[in-house]
């Protein structure tokens, strides 16, 4: 496929429009938010009393997690699901969660509407097509994030494993690429979520936590994303960022995530749409 020559729609991704998917809704702009991993009860549940207070309805958090050390912190497995879903239920939160392994897939679906698929698995094949066939048909979603050093084409072609066994309730996410800049932690490429959106109707989310590494660009880079006409941000959020276990220094606390969605709402009404 030569993305440069394409119009619309040439990539071969399944485009019909989900307008009625639950995570993403016509003339609206969803926010995902929530900690890295999930460490313990009593933090999963104050980072969701945060998301649940800034107006959210959907949650994030790791229970399994990919780790550039083997010596990091891989998250509570099975124990943190568990959490994950009590925790949301108490608070009337929908859960999005990675999945690493085919194995994990159906308990995972127990506890998450919606799978991630992280960028070190973005071309994890055999991966994409076990979630494709166990969220054909089913309410459950799947959010694809972009490989560190994908081209667009490759990550709309990696959608396409996805789809190609029947699950179509996939959204796509840019979370940051590696480049020579390392002024942030990665660069967020912006120009791809409009290039996705202008190849495929599937949704196209933002994860500015990751790009930035930072907590005080996490902001201006979600007003960015509404403008780049993202469908979304799934950004990180702890009731403690300095002592999360993963990533606090790119999480907002609960005092800047209260305040995200008034932020927001300029932007995204100027977009016709509202924040979710």
């Amino acid at each position: 496929m030569d993305i440069s020559a394409s119009t619309t729609s040439s990539s071969g991704v399944k485009t019909e429009v989900k307008t009625n998917n639950g995570m993403i809704q016509p003339n609206s702009f969803r926010v995902v938010a929530g900690p890295c991993t999930v460490e313990s009860y009593e933090q999963f549940e104050a980072s969701a009393k945060a998301v649940k207070e800034a107006g959210f309805s959907y949650i994030r958090g790791g229970a399994f997690k990919p780790r550039t050390s083997p010596y990091s912190f891989q998250g509570l497995g099975e124990e943190g699901l568990g959490i994950l879903s009590e925790v949301a239920s108490e608070y009337g939160l929908e859960v999005v969660t990675e999945v690493m392994d085919p194995k994990d897939i159906e308990k995972v679906m127990e506890h998450a509407k919606v799978i991630q698929i992280g960028a070190r698995n973005m071309q994890n094949f055999a991966l994409l097509k076990h979630i494709g066939e166990a969220i054909a048909g089913t309410d459950h979603g799947a959010v694809l994030k972009r490989g560190l050093s994908a081209t667009v084409e490759e990550w709309l072609q990696a959608a396409e494993y996805i789809t190609s066994e029947g699950g179509d309730n996939v959204v796509l996410c840019e979370r940051g690429i590696r480049t020579f800049e390392n002024a942030t932690r990665f660069t967020l490429d912006l120009s791809a979520v409009i290039v996705a959106k202008r190849l495929t109707d599937l949704p196209v989310i933002v994860d500015p936590s990751h790009a930035a590494g930072r907590r005080d660009l996490v902001v201006p880079l979600s007003k960015a994303s509404v403008a780049a006409e993202a469908d979304g941000l799934i950004i990180e959020s702890h009731h403690e960022p300095e002592n999360a276990l993963c990533d606090g220094e790119q999480a907002l606390p609960a005092e800047a995530l209260h305040g995200l969605k008034g932020i927001l709402e300029p932007f995204a009404t100027a977009m016709g749409r509202g924040v979710i």
